[in-house]
């Protein structure tokens, strides 16, 4: 594991593709500010490391809020961009997240709702029948482990819509610890409880299955279940 500027990690890269972990703050793409960003930060990397004249081709092929930490892939070059991004298209890319919601989770589901983004909010809204402009989303849970009266879950998403694990949890009356969009503020959690923690997919070129995890987050309200 090789650690960039922003405590951004690489943990695997070759000539096709880089793997790194986000820390929760950091932007996955520049939003026109000054704050840091995955894909200018790996690619300064990639420009030191390896002497690059002129600009770094660095292709994003999916996305992690701003507060949420977690593993994320890159393509090095424009065939491995395509084909990561027609594995997301068809859904063959397993993401699985670790969250902390508020209230006890006694069982493994299913939350299938349908979803219908805000763009000049930024956020979505949760509906539980079909309606003009709303898109279906599903996405399975499981509690791993209860600590004063919060959860740890591990949550596999069916399909990929905007803020969705952080909407359809709320909706469904188990917000996640510090979501200030869709919970409660919490003073004590100053980014989500949301992690990446695994991410599966096939190599654009050796078309071996690969398969990467994030170390379990450190501060509150991880802590509780270290």
């Amino acid at each position: 594991m090789t650690e960039t500027s922003h405590g951004v990690n690489v943990i695997y890269e070759d000539n096709h593709i880089i793997v790194a972990i986000k820390p929760a703050g950091v932007l996955s793409q520049s939003d026109g500010s000054v704050s840091p960003d995955m894909l200018t930060v790996l690619k300064a990397y990639i420009k030191e490391k390896y002497d690059k004249p002129g600009d770094v081709y660095l292709g994003l092929v999916h996305r992690l809020d701003r507060p949420v930490s977690g593993v994320m892939v890159f393509a090095r070059t424009s065939k491995a961009a395509s084909r990561l991004s027609e594995q997301i298209r068809s859904n063959k890319i397993e993401k699985i997240y670790r969250c902390v919601v508020s209230g006890v989770l006694e069982r493994s589901g299913r939350l299938e709702n349908y979803l219908c983004k805000d763009e000049n909010r930024n956020m979505v809204t949760v509906s539980d029948t079909m309606k003009p402009g709303f898109k279906p989303c599903f996405l399975d849970y499981k509690p791993i482990a209860v600590r004063d009266g919060l959860t740890l879950a591990e949550v596999k998403l069916g399909t990929g819509r905007p803020h969705q694990i952080r909407a359809q949890m709320s909706h469904s009356g188990y917000p996640l610890l510090g979501d200030q969009k869709y919970g409660e503020k919490d003073n004590k959690c100053k980014d989500v409880a949301l992690q990446a923690f695994r991410l599966s997919f096939e190599h654009p070129v050796k078309h071996e299955i690969l398969s990467f995890e994030a170390p379990f987050p450190s501060g509150y309200p991880w802590s509780l279940f270290a």
